[in-house]
């Protein structure tokens, strides 16, 4: 049968998943991102930090001089808690927070060349493993799986990731 077609392994097939099969995919979902965040977690147990210190220095990377306001925007996390970790990562010498040119309440954030070296071999870390899994399914399941990813997202986000230069 042709790929995607009816049948075994075709794409109509899968519009009729079982519960079971639901349950493996969610299953294996967990899975691979306990996989996907370990080795940065290793990383930074040593360093006192957690998942969240990570998730700001990939964003502030990621968007140079981005705002406060956009960093909550894009992590969904409170005020108070971004603060906490702002804070931390500032007081570290990790991120340098700047008043804004045009609107002085604004704060854009920069990594500093310390932050900079974690950054990197937090995501180098995750690009290894991201880089093999990919080569070991093909382009037309990393393709699939870009897919899968993208119609799980909420529409907003989903509509924010393409614009910001998603896949």
């Amino acid at each position: 049968m042709a790929e995607g077609g009816p049948g075994p392994g075709g794409g109509e097939s899968l519009l009729f998943l079982t519960d079971e099969q639901l349950r493996k995919g969610i299953e294996a979902m967990f899975f691979a991102y306990r996989g996907f965040t370990s080795d940065p977690d290793r990383i930074l147990e040593g360093l006192d930090y957690g998942r969240a210190h990570h998730r700001a220095l990939h964003f502030i990377q990621r968007s140079p001089g981005t705002t406060v306001n956009n960093l909550l925007s894009i992590l969904g996390v409170t005020k108070q808690s971004l603060n906490r970790v702002l804070r931390t990562l500032i007081d570290d010498g990790l991120v340098e927070s700047r008043v804004g040119r045009q609107d002085k309440r604004e704060r854009h954030l920069y990594l500093t060349d310390r932050g900079a070296v974690l950054e990197r071999e937090l995501s180098d870390a995750q690009r290894a493993r991201m880089r093999a899994a990919y080569r070991a399914a093909g382009p037309v399941a990393v393709q699939g799986f870009r897919t899968v990813l993208e119609a799980m997202m909420d529409p907003d986000l989903r509509r924010q990731f393409l614009r910001e230069g998603g896949p």
